[in-house]
């Protein structure tokens, strides 16, 4: 019999090359709870074979009659689910003495990601006080043995890793009833759970364009990515173009260390995207919708020198005047010259680098987004490759995605949103993105929802508002998944979108500078009004604000938040330990936050932020004088719009109009109205206090 064992052991580890860490961390002189996830059919053989053979094992019992050959090797005990003695004769085990190894969600996982955890886990625990050890098991999702068939490409061979986490404890509470302390346990399961999922996936030193080469080896080569109106590529056409494309761009962008990159969402903005990560070049996406002047700024700001750019692009796009105003300052690359280009030879060696799966060696894996500056001026937000791929590996420890959805992307990719959950995500996870490249088309999005047969979709409250209205009852019919973010969810568009298509939009919140996503609302956390809970691997503070009683200034830290500030005229700023988001928020005790307000100086207009201090400067420039303020308030079509207040009644909307076309400035940056008062109301400071000029906004005081 111990022969069979050894045999079987040695025979299974070699098979799955199996990898186990933090062993280390296990202490069994004392009674123990281990909540391993439940993946596949062969995650109790494995751990079996890994942890001590007086360990307990919890199992269903037909799970216990089909693999009755390995638990001969093991102690274990049969519970039926459903029936409510099972708990009981568990605390006796453990209470004895014993080791008890069970699985909190109570079923193998059919959606890929965490399931629901059920209250008997925590309840165990709390009756114990016996140490809980969570362990997170990696690969058997992706084995035979799995029920994930038709969802992800299922191997008899996948690498498996199995992870030891962080050992917590649990006690039961006299003042609380046990129906919210069983309640509150299974949640603190479920993040420690998600928590050490993402600790398992998360790497070091990330490369991206790495990351779409493991991609196409555990999806297949074959596997469609890419979509947009012209063209569908797999992971090998993604790969080969990209090796193509990055050798050419190589030798053109000598001794370059950062390019602009003035694309629309396509595959040949992805393809781009990649080559640049493939030889280390940073790309610094640029919005096109700004303008001149605003351009100019980024360039200066992030040194670029060169500029990729499409003619066909620029043609359809009507947008002549960014060519040539930007002329003189920057070098244009089309990249319809650079294919051209292209030799046989260029070709065959971009085949040979595909077929030897030739990996990036680059050390500078960065990429540079521009945001609204507090001064006139555009600030860079410089993101490590880390950084993305560690809010992707946040956001995929939350929500269950498989390669069988597909994702619809009309955010630009020069917005953090747009490029992180739109286009990098589905890269690194296997599925399906179709790019279309302006989220203001609101039938065509529809249409191409109903037509594409897409389960995932992103957008903002104002462009979500605009697809719920156009669109035919059925063609959102396909979709399991609706993200909102970058501006706060209007409740008549979640209600319209519930009682129209019968879809549950999940909120949630970010900024540039982390990447984008902090927190989200998911089918296993989800609550209305919030904009849901941190992301794992998350730390985060409330600063008290003077004058604010509940919640105060969001400070937070983790993998995912930026390198740092890249400041005109000033250079690279590192990142401080704690960022500062600038808005006040309050947190609840299960972990929901809600976004109170904004105390950075910004107004988001249908997704844009748009800097109240440049409208106050810019009014300033105008007029000739300092005597103005901004405030946002809300808007029914564009999200926010912009209210200037002065003392100043020669100030007038047509004059500023002119003087921002004038100086080639975006016209968002218009306010909506002008407001007189006598005095603009100050803080003790000397401050201009935009709390009480919000308060006036809101009531409409001021001459319009």
């Amino acid at each position: 019999m111990v022969l069979i064992h050894t045999f079987i052991k040695w025979f299974l580890l070699l098979w799955f090359r199996l990898r186990v860490q933090g062993m280390h961390k296990l202490d069994f002189s004392q009674p123990c709870i281990i909540i391993p996830n439940h993946v596949s059919l062969l995650d109790a053989v494995l751990l079996s074979f890994c942890l001590p053979s007086n360990t307990t094992f919890v199992a269903n019992t037909e799970i216990a009659k089909k693999f009755s050959l390995f638990m001969r090797f093991r102690k274990f005990i049969t519970v039926d689910p459903m029936n409510p003695y099972s708990i009981r004769h568990m605390i006796r085990v453990v209470k004895s003495g014993e080791s008890l190894v069970i699985f909190p969600e109570g079923r193998i996982t059919t959606t890929g990601g965490l399931m629901k955890i059920y209250s008997g886990v925590g309840y165990l625990a709390m009756r114990t006080g016996a140490t809980v050890y969570p362990i997170i098991i990696r690969g058997l999702e992706r084995s035979v043995f799995s029920y994930l068939k038709g969802k992800v490409r299922l191997s008899w061979f996948p690498k498996v890793n199995i992870s030891v986490g962080t050992p917590f404890t649990m006690h039961k509470r006299e003042d609380v009833s046990m129906r919210e302390q069983k309640a509150a346990a299974s949640d603190q399961i479920l993040r420690t759970l998600q928590r050490e999922l993402f600790q398992a996936r998360m790497k070091e030193d990330v490369n991206l364009f790495n990351e779409a080469l493991e991609a196409s080896k555990m999806y297949g080569s074959k596997s469609i990515v890419v979509k947009d109106m012209t063209a569908s590529i797999n992971y090998r056409t993604l790969l080969i173009g990209s090796y193509l494309l990055g050798s050419k761009l190589k030798k053109t962008l000598q001794n370059q260390q950062t390019v602009g990159v003035l694309l629309p969402n396509s595959v040949g903005h992805v393809i781009t995207l990649q080559s640049l990560f493939r030889i280390g070049i940073t790309p610094a996406i640029l919005n096109f919708s700004l303008g001149v002047r605003s351009l100019l700024d980024c360039c200066e700001t992030a040194g670029i020198q060169t500029v990729l750019t499409s003619r066909v692009f620029i043609e359809k796009g009507k947008l002549d005047h960014l060519i040539s105003g930007l002329s003189g300052h920057v070098q244009f690359i089309y990249l319809e010259d650079v294919k051209a280009s292209a030799s046989t030879g260029d070709k065959l060696s971009a085949l040979f680098s595909y077929l030897t799966g030739k990996r990036s060696t680059a050390t500078r894996n960065e990429l540079i987004l521009f945001t609204s500056g507090s001064e006139s001026k555009p600030k860079g937000v410089v993101l490590t490759h880390t950084n993305l791929y560690a809010n992707i590996q946040q956001v995929l420890s939350v929500i269950d995605i498989t390669s069988q959805d597909k994702i619809l992307n009309a955010l630009p990719m020069f917005h953090s949103f747009g490029l992180t959950a739109g286009t990098l995500l589905p890269i690194v996870a296997g599925l399906p993105v179709y790019m279309y490249p302006s989220p203001l088309h609101y039938k065509v999005i529809s249409e191409l929802c109903y037509d594409q047969n897409i389960t995932i979709m992103f957008g903002t409250s104002t462009f979500l508002a605009g697809y719920g209205k156009f669109a035919h009852p059925y063609n959102f019919y396909s979709l399991r998944y609706v993200f909102a973010g970058a501006e706060k969810l209007k409740p008549d568009v979640r209600q319209m979108w519930m009682e129209k298509f019968g879809v549950r939009i999940f909120e949630g919140y970010g900024a540039t500078e982390t990447a984008p996503i902090l927190s989200l609302n998911t089918p296993l956390a989800n609550k209305q009004g919030t904009v849901g809970r941190l992301l794992p691997g998350i730390d985060f503070q409330l600063q008290q604000v003077e004058g604010i009683e509940n919640g105060g200034q969001l400070l937070v830290k983790g993998p995912n938040v930026m390198k740092g500030y890249l400041i005109h005229g000033k250079g690279f700023l590192p990142a401080e330990e704690w960022y500062q988001t600038g808005d006040l928020v309050a947190a609840d005790a299960e972990g929901y936050l809600t976004i109170q307000s904004r105390l950075k100086r910004f107004a988001k207009i249908g997704g844009e932020m748009i800097s109240l201090n440049l409208v106050e400067e810019l009014a300033s420039q105008c007029f000739g004088h300092s005597e103005f303020a901004s405030v946002a308030v809300s808007d029914a079509r564009k999200g926010e719009r912009i209210l200037l207040y002065t003392t100043d009644d020669t100030a007038k909307l047509d004059r500023l109009r002119a003087y921002l076309a004038e100086k080639q400035f975006s016209p968002l940056l218009l306010p909506s109205s002008v407001r007189l008062l006598k005095t603009l109301p100050l803080l003790g400071s000397g401050k201009t206090d935009y709390v009480t000029l919000k308060q006036f906004a809101e009531k409409g005081d001021g001459a319009a």
